[in-house]
């Protein structure tokens, strides 16, 4: 369900709010507002802006531009990672929907992995994370990957919210609207993937789990259902916690090799890769010879995670070879 605030901590968006809601009297209407009065409903209400995409790429440097976008149209902004399998399945759910709402509501995206700021600005504990600026403040929506009438339904709360509070604009983009334009062809989805992506859709873990092993049984060298697979195993392990329950647990409990890898597990589905590296190397270190082998495996599979090409996976697999001999 949508959320109204954004709890305590992160990075300071208030300046962008305000920068925001300025009055801006080349574009008419009356600039300030009323004391106790979003000063944006006046100026921006019903305004159109015109704008290259609905769906946009935003850095950590390009961000105050849609702040100052969020005082005409809401912004939903989904961060993302290039490893991040949930996200692949949730973000064209995410551009069709936007679509569908012709230029009431707009799409940011943001690389969490090469954006660290934004990430804990809107307090990404894990990904996918979609939050919106209305009027340049940050509303929680979702984490996960969601059915798309779910999607639907948020989209339609975060209007009547962003009404309340004088944004009612609409962003004009090329292809939008009237305009006829082909539309480009979405990927199929295997046959044998279907029950898989449908399970994690629903938030079934196990079951999505169980799914991906089946088609692994049947086809080994499907690489993208091994990829599927070590996300599914990711989530699984840290459904039900809190990121709070996890760190005092691993902070309580030193020696438990369990705790310090949901840490790891922790770090790296918000997005901080090194992090979770380094803690699974300084625990493999500290390891005896019994629980090695384990550590080892998840490792390998975290390695899997973000993408053996990585660069990040490359120096730290030189690290743990280091470690072996």
């Amino acid at each position: 369900m949508m959320q109204q605030q954004i709890p305590g901590g992160g990075m300071d968006l208030s300046h962008l709010a305000a920068r925001a809601q300025a009055p801006q009297p080349q574009q008419g209407g009356a600039g300030g507002g009323d004391a106790g009065r979003d000063p944006s409903a006046d100026g921006q209400a019903g305004r159109s802006v015109d704008v290259p995409s609905l769906v946009i790429d935003v850095t950590d440097q390009t961000f105050e531009q849609v702040a100052q976008l969020s005082s005409v149209v809401p912004v939903v902004i989904d961060l993302w990672a290039e490893w991040c399998q949930p996200c692949k399945t949730l973000s064209p759910v995410l551009e069709k929907v936007v679509e569908e709402f012709d230029g009431r509501v707009m799409l940011a995206k943001v690389d969490v992995d090469a954006n660290p700021g934004l990430a804990q600005a809107f307090q990404a504990q894990s990904i996918p994370t979609v939050v919106a600026l209305v009027a340049g403040r940050p509303v929680p929506l979702f984490q996960g990957a969601v059915p798309e009438a779910q999607v639907r339904e948020v989209f339609t709360q975060l209007l009547q919210l962003s009404e309340q509070h004088g944004v009612t604009g609409r962003a004009s983009a090329p292809g939008s609207g009237g305009d006829s334009v082909d539309a480009p062809e979405e990927p199929q989805i295997p046959a044998a993937h279907v029950a898989a992506i449908e399970a994690a859709e629903r938030g079934d873990y196990a079951g999505s789990i169980a799914e991906w092993e089946a088609v692994l049984a049947k086809s080994p060298a499907d690489a993208e259902a091994r990829a599927a697979l070590v996300q599914m195993r990711l989530l699984h392990r840290l459904e039900g916690l809190s990121a709070e329950e996890i760190r005092t647990a691993a902070a309580t409990n030193p020696a438990d090799a369990e705790a310090q890898m949901r840490v790891a597990d922790l770090d790296l589905a918000g997005g901080h890769v090194e992090d979770a590296f380094l803690r699974m190397l300084d625990l493999f270190s500290a390891s005896d010879q019994d629980e090695r082998p384990a550590v080892r495996e998840r490792l390998l599979e975290l390695f899997e995670v973000v993408g053996v090409a990585d660069p990040r996976v490359i120096a730290a697999r030189g690290r743990l070879a280091n470690l072996l001999y």
